[in-house]
C-alpha cells in the first residue's frame, strides 16, 4: 500500500509539474476555416462536434476540400470561388488548417501572408499526418494503389519514417515563422499519435481494436472513424490548448459494431489520452510555454 500511495503521489507531482508548463486553455469559441485532402478534411466538422460537447461557441467559417491536393491546389482556386480565401481577407478567422502532402508547398506560406495581413491574431495549423503505404515516399504522383500489409509493417521503422517526415515538416513551419517574426504556424503531429496508437495495437492495448489494419479503409491509408478521431482530437488540443479527456463518446462510434459500449468508451478515451499526451509534450503546438525562438 505505501509503495502503491509513493507511485500515486509521483505520478500526480509529474502530472501537476508538466501542467505548470502548458500555456492557458482557450475557453471561448473559435472561428475555424480548413483547406485539406481526405486525409484532414474530416477534421472540419469533426472538431467543431468535439468543441461543442465542450461547451465552445465553435464556428465552421470557411472549407475548401480537394481530393489529394497540395495546399497549392487550393491556392489556385479563384478567391470568388474560395470560401477560405474570402474569410481570410475578411479576417473574420481565428484558426486556418492546412495539410500538405509532400514538400515544398509555397501555398502555405501564401496562405499564412494573406490571413495575418487581414488578422494578425490568426493561428495556422499545419498537420503532419499517417505516414500513406506506411513509408516517407515524397514522390508525385501519389502511390494511392500500392500493395501495403498495414498488420506486417514494421514499427520501429514507422517510427523512424514519421519522425523524418516530422523533421521536414517542422524546418518548413520553423522557416515560415522566422520570416514573419512570430510564431503564428502551429504543428499538429498526428503522424506520431497514430504510431503510438499502433504500438499499443501490436501490443494488445487498445480496447475494440485488434489489428492495425482495422484504422484504414484502403492500403494507402484513408483512415476510419478511430484513426479520424485521433487526428481531431489532436486538432481540438492544439487550436483549444486543451485536454479532450472526459468529452463523451462520439456518435460515429456507433458505426463500430463489433464493438462493446465498454470498450467503445474505453476506445475513446485512449485516443483522447494518446492526443493529449502527444499534443502537449511538442515545442511547436502552441501547448507548451516555450519563449519564443524568432527575433
Amino acid at each position: 500500500m505505501r509503495a502503491f500511495l509513493l507511485l500515486a503521489a509521483v505520478s500526480f507531482a509529474a502530472i501537476t509539474a508538466h501542467a505548470e508548463e502548458l500555456q492557458p486553455p482557450i475557453t471561448t469559441g473559435l472561428r475555424v476555416a480548413t483547406c485539406g485532402h481526405s486525409f484532414h478534411v474530416f477534421t472540419y466538422k469533426q472538431v467543431e462536434q468535439i468543441a461543442l460537447s465542450a461547451d465552445l461557441k465553435h464556428q465552421l467559417v470557411g472549407l475548401s476540400t480537394i481530393g489529394g491536393s497540395t495546399v497549392q491546389k487550393h491556392w489556385d482556386v479563384p478567391e470568388e470561388k474560395s470560401a477560405a480565401k474570402q474569410v481570410l481577407k475578411a479576417g473574420g478567422a481565428d484558426v486556418l488548417t492546412l495539410s500538405p502532402i509532400w514538400l515544398p508547398d509555397d501555398a502555405i506560406e501564401k496562405f499564412v501572408k494573406l490571413g495575418i495581413e487581414h488578422n494578425p491574431a490568426l493561428r495556422i495549423t499545419v498537420q503532419e499526418y499517417w505516414m500513406p503505404n506506411d513509408e516517407y515516399e515524397p514522390v508525385y504522383p501519389l502511390q494511392t494503389r500500392k500493395k501495403v500489409d498495414h498488420n506486417a509493417t514494421d514499427i520501429a521503422k514507422l517510427r523512424d519514417a514519421t519522425i523524418r517526415y516530422a523533421k521536414d515538416i517542422e524546418d518548413y513551419v520553423k522557416g515560415i515563422n522566422e520570416r514573419l517574426g512570430k510564431d503564428a504556424v502551429l504543428i499538429v503531429p498526428v503522424g506520431m499519435a497514430a504510431v503510438t496508437l499502433r504500438e499499443k495495437i501490436v501490443k494488445g492495448e487498445v480496447p475494440g481494436i485488434k489489428q492495425q489494419s482495422e484504422l484504414f479503409r484502403d492500403n494507402w491509408g484513408h483512415a476510419q472513424t478511430p484513426l479520424q478521431f485521433l487526428s481531431s482530437y489532436c486538432h481540438f488540443a492544439v487550436i483549444y490548448r486543451r485536454s479532450p479527456l472526459g468529452l463523451p463518446v462520439p456518435f460515429q462510434f456507433e458505426a463500430l459494431k463489433d464493438v462493446s459500449d465498454d470498450d467503445k468508451a474505453k476506445l475513446n478515451t485512449l485516443l483522447q489520452q494518446i492526443s493529449w499526451d502527444t499534443v502537449s509534450h511538442h515545442p511547436m503546438t502552441g501547448v507548451m510555454k516555450i519563449e519564443s525562438k524568432v527575433n
